[in-house]
């Protein structure tokens, strides 16, 4: 939210409070309290008629500072809250010198390696800083109490997009911080951004939406973010945040929430990959998953229109050509149209599933079947879901509906245990005829005005409620198959959903274009927190031209998870070209090969938060070239790829300092430099460090 006009003057319409100084200092428990008026204190007259925020510092655990600021205390929390692991046993320490003879004072909160130093009873100032080194800087004009007139000031809001909504608390106030951003420092992360890698420059709203790969929204919204410069920011929000990436101020990485509370954690690196561990630590990591998982993924599509003879001739089809094949998915139509989600198999075109299930598995695979968190009116749940109160509400207590995808469909209250319960039952019913995993589809278009079973806040729920939805899904998943046994193909999440893997890159277009924007996103979603990622191969909408779809196939089986699908074509290889088939061929069984890899990738996942496929700032923190590539990337430790992006198979690429093997060939290169290559569609840009074998 910007709330200046340039750098003199306050946006027309907003009364801005900033807090001006130090005041008084306190311990509480743990913790330390500052408060800080909106103008220096000179007299006992300046105490009157005016705001004080209340800063709070707390430590849920080492090397993690937790800065609260608060204006009215006073005020109901609905939740939602993410969940925070904190360690019960960590014990900060706290410093407090008040100011004497006209010096300023100083209060000194430390957690492990970093320390709040807060300056006293002067000019407001506050440093966080690392063995000696300031990281990041919290300084005057910077942390605010930001009141709205709001006709004026936030007719642009894109909360008018919710015409129903009760607009008074969202339109003001908010609780605004500024953090410094120094000289070189880069900003990423924030989610899965299809966007410039490096988000200097940026307004980003922290709001789930169902936008494609081609514009400024997101499926995936994390209000975490990280720098070159040794730490990471946790803005701890389930609802919508905006971000300021020097943007409004140029020098500064602004952040604001609506209400009169904000919350945020300073977390300590200092290389990237410690600040990702320390990060995860705090919002969950992901379990192990089943190797076939890793294996390669094929779809009926979206649109298409099949059957159990279709099917069967697309896995029989993959099995004649020796294309390894581990997991079969059946996308929307397994259920008919007007009946999403029913849980229903189509008896026209499935007329008996668990046979039909029981002869896939045969052949070896593991079966994964769409569903989403929506019920439509035709669907067979829809009256009993109504009746038992299980969906969303309006505020007069009728059934919040749309006809925005499926006609007359109402939302499941994940919030309401009941409602829990009956649809994963539902779910169970399909599980047990021999289905494995489940796409979690959608998620993102949840109404900002319901009324959900338990209170909650319904604008803080409308990007948690994906938080839930695949909870529910997920921890049943382990429930009935066995922990170790679940995994989704979900598209919607927030902080926290890496605890739910895996997430796939959402609807994007059959062009180059679209192939780099989607690795853009996979690596600023891994460097939100996420350890595995997935993406359409060839693209979603349209279809792939042979030259694309073959790039594709490289791209996406040198990924953590593969799958081919699309929206109104089938996606086998052999529909494309003969050559298709044999490029499939090549890296799927490339990929079985490297299964090991991968496999003790999964486990560095579990145990640390570190991503399989990992932006190359990750692995080579210390080179100058590696904070600005977004067109190649490190599969785990050892393995770089550099996707082709062109028909005519030219690629420029970085090697960084060090001996390289080629994994394709004999070849050996000292890097340091930049390459530009031509390769054919049996072969990429794809190094080993030193002389490591697979």
């Amino acid at each position: 939210m910007k709330f200046t006009n340039g750098y003199w003057l306050i946006k027309e319409g907003v009364e801005a409070h900033y807090a001006a100084q130090g005041y008084d200092a306190k311990r509480e428990g743990n913790g330390l309290v500052i408060y800080a008026p909106d103008r220096p204190i000179q007299n006992r007259g300046d105490t009157l008629n005016r705001p004080e925020l209340t800063i709070r510092y707390s430590s849920p655990r080492r090397n993690v500072i937790r800065v609260r600021i608060t204006h009215f205390e006073g005020q109901l929390d609905n939740g939602p809250h993410f969940e925070i692991a904190e360690d019960a046993e960590f014990r900060p320490e706290i410093a407090i010198t008040p100011p004497a003879e006209g010096k300023p004072g100083e209060a000194v909160f430390r957690s492990g390696d970093i320390a709040a130093h807060v300056r006293l009873g002067d000019i407001w100032n506050v440093e966080f800083r690392a063995h000696g080194k300031t990281l990041v800087k919290n300084e005057t004009k910077s942390t605010g109490y930001m009141i709205s007139r709001r006709d004026i000031a936030f007719r642009d809001d894109p909360f008018l997009a919710f015409p129903n909504i009760d607009r008074g608390p969202l339109m003001g106030p908010y609780v605004n911080e500024d953090l410094s951003l120094g000289v070189g420092e880069y900003v990423y992360g924030l989610g899965e951004r299809f966007g410039p890698f490096i988000k200097n420059g940026q307004s980003i709203d922290i709001w789930n939406a169902d936008g494609g790969t081609a514009s400024d929204q997101a499926y995936k919204n994390i209000p975490f973010y990280l720098t070159n410069k040794g730490y990471g920011v946790f803005v701890n929000e389930t609802g919508k945040v905006q971000f300021e990436v020097g943007s409004e101020k140029i020098s500064r990485v602004g952040f604001s929430v609506a209400g009169e509370s904000l919350e945020y954690f300073i977390i300590y690196g200092p290389a990237p990959k410690e600040i990702i561990k320390n990060y995860t630590a705090l919002t969950g990591r992901p379990p192990l998953l089943e190797d076939d998982t890793f294996g390669l993924w094929l779809s009926t599509s979206f649109t298409t229109s099949y059957d159990e003879q279709t099917v069967m001739s697309f896995i029989d089809g993959m099995i004649e050509r020796d294309i390894p094949l581990k997991v079969f998915h059946f996308d929307c139509f397994w259920m008919k149209g007007f009946h999403w989600t029913d849980f229903c198999w189509d008896e026209n075109t499935f007329p008996d599933p668990a046979a039909m299930l029981k002869r896939i598995r045969a052949k070896g695979l593991k079966v994964s079947v769409w569903i989403n968190p929506y019920i439509a009116q035709r669907s067979r749940l829809f009256e009993e879901g109504r009746q038992k109160g299980y969906f969303l509400r309006k505020k007069d207590g009728s059934v919040h509906q749309t006809d925005l995808w499926q006609s007359g469909m109402a939302i499941v209250d994940f919030t309401n245990p009941g409602a829990r319960a009956w649809y994963t039952e539902k779910l169970g019913e399909v599980l047990d005829i021999g289905v494995d995993y489940v796409k979690t589809d959608f998620g993102e278009r949840i109404p900002a005005d319901a009324v959900y079973h338990n209170g909650a806040d319904p604008v803080l729920m409308h990007n948690y409620f994906t938080y839930l939805y695949n909870k529910t899904v997920f921890n049943f998943l382990d429930q009935k198959k066995g922990k170790g046994k679940s995994c989704l193909f979900a598209r919607s999440a927030t902080a926290g959903s890496q605890k739910f893997p895996v997430h796939w890159g959402g609807d994007c277009e059959s062009s180059f274009e679209a192939m780099a924007e989607t690795l853009r996103g996979g690596l600023s979603f891994t460097l939100s927190g996420f350890s595995y990622w997935s993406h359409d191969i060839g693209g979603f909408e349209g279809d792939p031209d042979p030259a694309l779809f073959k790039r594709w196939l490289q791209f996406g089986l040198l990924s953590s998870h593969s799958r081919l699908h699309g929206s109104n074509s089938y996606r086998v290889p052999w529909n494309i070209d003969e050559e298709s088939v044999e490029v499939c061929r090549v890296f799927a069984r490339l990929k079985q090969s490297l299964l090991p890899y991968l496999q003790n990738c999964g486990r560095e996942a579990h145990e640390k938060g570190i991503p399989i496929m990992r932006a190359m700032l990750l692995e080579f923190p210390d080179d100058p070239v590696c904070p600005f590539l977004d067109r190649q990337y490190m599969l785990g430790p050892d393995i770089l790829v550099a996707p082709v992006f062109s028909a005519d198979g030219e690629v420029e690429y970085y090697l960084p300092p060090g001996s390289w093997s080629h994994l394709l060939n004999e070849r050996i290169e000292t890097g340091g430099k930049w390459l530009k290559e031509k390769y054919d569609f049996l072969s990429l840009p794809l190094w080993t460090r030193g002389s490591r074998t697979f």
